[in-house]
């Protein structure tokens, strides 16, 4: 099998996989991407799939993998991405479907949305990327790890699975960021009552150094960071796993809150 029928054949059974909701599982034998480059090429072909059934266009990206605890557990040198598409994007306060996922996971992160394109051939760091974010706003997102063994993760399996992206629910864009140093603001979310605090740097020490890992990622691969698109940072707190009923603030001090409710 050629190497781009084995990425169709990949895609394809992921895709199969979501529709049945079958338990996520690590890819395997011929069906295992061969190299963190084959695994994106998968992730992107699973992604031309679902836009043919209707999800819409790529609108951004999130990043995973932020904690180096869980890189050490996946064994990975470095976080991973995935495509946001257009059908996955919500905005707060919002109500989302518990059985719309196989197990629903939620995470406390700072999005920000691109002004300028960030341009080829340059690395980023987090001071040169500030200059091409144009609003942050908080946001959750919305994990679909399909009820996966986390004692048996591989990177390679979580990339071609577009990073477990389920969607994102942001709150009101904030233009008042720049007077911030983004590593130290203080967050916190109230989840069912309970309060739990931290500071937006909890996600690879800030969420720029985040974003500058992503535009120098997709530079690497060929493929631009570009004005209006949206970032997922990286989760500040542990991922919490939803059941109907619970509700959820996180507020991002001197930016803002947003809200759901899990039904």
């Amino acid at each position: 099998m050629s190497g781009a029928a084995r990425i169709s054949a990949i895609a394809r059974h992921l895709l199969d996989a979501h529709a049945a909701r079958s338990r996520f599982a690590g890819l395997e034998g011929g069906l295992a991407p061969r190299s963190v480059d084959e695994a994106y090429l998968v992730q992107q072909e699973l992604v031309e799939l679902w836009q043919e059934q209707g999800e819409g266009s790529g609108v951004g990206y999130k990043i995973a993998l932020t904690s180096q605890a869980i890189r050490d557990l996946v064994g990975v040198s470095e976080p991973c991405a995935g495509t946001i598409l257009a059908a996955m994007v919500h905005h707060g306060p919002a109500e989302i479907r518990r059985d719309g996922f196989v197990r629903l996971g939620l995470e406390f992160e700072l999005a920000v949305r691109i002004g300028r394109d960030v341009p080829p051939g340059r690395e980023q760091d987090a001071a040169s990327i500030r200059n091409h974010v144009d609003a942050v706003m908080p946001a959750f997102e919305l994990i679909e790890d399909r009820d996966a063994d986390y004692s048996s993760l591989d990177a390679n399996s979580l990339i071609a699975d577009n990073a477990w992206c389920g969607g994102i629910v942001l709150g009101a864009e904030s233009a008042g960021w720049r007077d911030l140093d983004l590593a130290t603001v203080p967050v916190t979310l109230d989840y069912n009552g309970e309060i739990e605090t931290a500071v937006t740097g909890a996600a690879m020490g800030s969420p720029l150094a985040s974003l500058a890992f992503l535009a120098n990622l997709l530079a690497r691969q060929g493929r631009p960071l570009r004005a209006g698109e949206l970032v997922m940072t990286g989760s500040t707190l542990a991922t919490r796993f939803a059941v109907s009923g619970d509700t959820a603030r996180y507020t991002v001090q001197g930016i803002g809150s947003v809200e759901l409710r899990v039904t």
